[in-house]
C-alpha cells in the first residue's frame, strides 16, 4: 500500500467533484437523523453502562481480597480485566470524544471525565481528537501511523531500526497505556529536538507522572495492602498487573484493526490542501477499517469495531454506530468504494502482517525467493550497514527488480 495519489489505480479516481460533495451531503443526512433522535434511551444506555462497570470493578476488587484462593483469583482477575476494558473503550474513549456532552450532565462530560489510564485525559484529547481525527492517515501529519516507532506505510522512509518493529509493536501492546502516555507527550520528538527543558513540556510531563503515580498506588499498593489480612497481597498484586496487561493487549489490538490492516488507504500531505467537507468524509471512509462480529464484541471494543462510522461521526453516541452502519455501507456501495470490514482474527492478522512486511525495505519480500534468498540477504545487509546513500541505491535496485518481475508475470499471463 502507498498513498492513493501514487497508486497505479486511484481508488477514488472515478469520483467527480460533484460525487464527492454529494457523498458529504448524504453522510450529513445520516448524521442529522441521529442528532434529531438522541434522547432518553441513549442517556439511559450510558448511565446504566457506567453503573454496571463500577459495580463490576468494585465486586471484582472485593473478590480479589481473597485471591489467595485460586478460583477467587481467576474470577476477580477476569472481572477486573473486563471492567478496565469497558472503562477505557466504551466509556472513557467515547465520553472524551464529547459523544455524551449533549446530556449536559457534568458527571458524564468530556471536560470533567478522567479514566483508568496512564495518559491524562486532557493530553489524550489533544493528540487523539484534535490531531489524529483531523489529519487521519495523512503521511507526515498523522502520527498515529505507527506512533513514531513503527513504519506502517510504504511512503514512510525505511531505516535499519524498523527491522525490530515487530518486537517494538509487541512491547508497545503489552504496556500500551504507557506507550500512549509517552506518545501524547510527544516524548520522542521532544528528546530528539533536545527540548526536555521546555516549561510546557515539563508541566505536561509532571501531569503524566502524577497520573501514573495515582494509577500505580491504586493497583499496586492500596488494593494489595487491603488484601494482607487474608494473605492475598501478592495474588492481588499479580491480578491487578494481569488485568492491566489484558486491557492493554485488547485495546491495542482493537486500535491496530482500525487503521493498520492491509487495504486501509493513506494520503499525501499536499492532498488535504483546500480539502472540502466532502473530501474530508471520503478520506475518513477509506482511512479506517471495521471489525465484524457480535454485539458483545462491539461493546468490548468501545464500538471501535465500527471504526469507519466512528471516524465519519466521532461525536455521535457510540451505541448508534451499529444502527447507521448499513446506511453508511450503502453510500460506499453507491459510489463504488471499498467498505473494509473483516472478523477480528483476520483483521488482527492483517495488521500484524503489515507491521512485519514493512519492517523490511519496500519490495524486498516481493523480490525474494528461496533460490535468491542468499543474495537478497546480502542486499539487506548492505542496507543495514550502509549509509542513506547506499540504502537509496539498493532500494532503487529492489524497485527495478520488482517492476521487471511484474512485467514478466503480466507477459506470462497474457
Amino acid at each position: 500500500m502507498t498513498t492513493i495519489q501514487k497508486q497505479d489505480t486511484n481508488p477514488i479516481g472515478h469520483l467527480t467533484e460533484a460525487d464527492i460533495e454529494q457523498i458529504g451531503i448524504e453522510l450529513d443526512a445520516i448524521r442529522q437523523e441521529v442528532l434529531d433522535s438522541r434522547g432518553a434511551d441513549d442517556a439511559a444506555y450510558i448511565r446504566n453502562l457506567i453503573s454496571a462497570q463500577r459495580k463490576l470493578e468494585l465486586g471484582s476488587r472485593a473478590v480479589l481480597l481473597f485471591s489467595a484462593f485460586p478460583p477467587a483469583w481467576l474470577l476477580g482477575t477476569a472481572g477486573l480485566s473486563i471492567s478496565k476494558i469497558l472503562d477505557n473503550m466504551e466509556i472513557g474513549h467515547n465520553i472524551l470524544h464529547g459523544q455524551w456532552d449533549w446530556m449536559r450532565d457534568p458527571k458524564i462530560h468530556s471536560s470533567t471525565w478522567e479514566w483508568d489510564m496512564a495518559s491524562p485525559a486532557e493530553q489524550w484529547k489533544h493528540s487523539h481528537n484534535q490531531v489524529h481525527h483531523t489529519y487521519t492517515n495523512v503521511v507526515g501529519k498523522d502520527n498515529d501511523l505507527g506512533y513514531g516507532i513503527m513504519r506502517v506505510d510504504e511512503e514512510q522512509r525505511w531505516a535499519p531500526f524498523h527491522l525490530g518493529q515487530p518486537i517494538w509493536c509487541f512491547i508497545n501492546a503489552v504496556f500500551f497505556e504507557y506507550g500512549i502516555a509517552a506518545y501524547d507527550l510527544d516524548l520522542g520528538a521532544v528528546i530528539k529536538r533536545k527540548q526536555t527543558g521546555d516549561p510546557d513540556f515539563r508541566r505536561r510531563a509532571k501531569d503524566v507522572l502524577t497520573k501514573i503515580r495515582k494509577q500505580a498506588t491504586k493497583d499496586y499498593v492500596a488494593h494489595p495492602v487491603l488484601s494482607i489480612p487474608t494473605g492475598s497481597f501478592l495474588p492481588t498484586l499479580a491480578a491487578n498487573f494481569t488485568a492491566n496487561v489484558v486491557r492493554n493487549l485488547w485495546s491495542n489490538s482493537i486500535i491496530l484493526c482500525g487503521h493498520f490492516p492491509e487495504g486501509v488507504e493513506t494520503f499525501e500531505k499536499r492532498s488535504i490542501e483546500g480539502e472540502t467537507k466532502g473530501d474530508w468524509y471520503v478520506r475518513q471512509m477509506l482511512g479506517a477499517a471495521n471489525i465484524s462480529g457480535s454485539k458483545a464484541l462491539h461493546l468490548m471494543s468501545g464500538n471501535l469495531s465500527h471504526q469507519i462510522e466512528h471516524h465519519l461521526f466521532p461525536d455521535l453516541p457510540s451505541n448508534r454506530y451499529a444502527e447507521i452502519a448499513p446506511k453508511v455501507q450503502a453510500v460506499f456501495d453507491k459510489y463504488e468504494l471499498t467498505y473494509l470490514a473483516r472478523p477480528l482474527i483476520p483483521q488482527v492478522y492483517s495488521a500484524w502482517h503489515k507491521v512485519v512486511r514493512l519492517s523490511l525495505p519496500n519490495d524486498w519480500l516481493a523480490t525474494t525467493t528461496v533460490k535468491n534468498a542468499p543474495s537478497q540477504l546480502g542486499v539487506l545487509y548492505k542496507m543495514v550497514t550502509g549509509g542513506r546513500k547506499a540504502r537509496r541505491a539498493e532500494q532503487a535496485k529492489l524497485e527495478q527488480k520488482a517492476r521487471r518481475n511484474q512485467h514478466r508475470e503480466m507477459a506470462t499471463a497474457a
